[in-house]
């Protein structure tokens, strides 16, 4: 079983990271390569690139990890007890 705040976190967190990798990434290669076209359309408000809208991406991003972990969760969790529910308990061998 899952626990909600605990995925909920390591997504926020992991999306957070992600995020400034491609704001990174783009800061370093030529304008052809850069993710920001990606990042306007997913991440509302967010512009390339001031300290403002940076933040706001890097808020952003961690909001979606959260949703993401709140909405998993208890998915996987509802189908685990399912699972496990149907299950026949292991017998030991002689």
């Amino acid at each position: 079983m899952l626990r909600i705040k605990t995925l909920s976190l390591s997504l926020g967190l992991f999306f957070s990271l992600s995020f400034v990798l491609c704001v990174l990434y783009g800061l370093l290669t030529p304008s052809s390569l850069h993710m920001h076209p990606f990042l306007e359309a997913v991440l509302p408000g967010f512009r390339w690139i001031s300290i403002g809208s940076f933040l706001l991406g890097l808020i952003e991003s961690f909001l979606w990890g959260i949703y993401i972990g709140m909405v998993f969760t208890p998915i996987y969790n509802f189908f685990k007890k399912q699972e496990m529910k149907t299950q026949k308990p292991l017998q030991e061998e002689l």
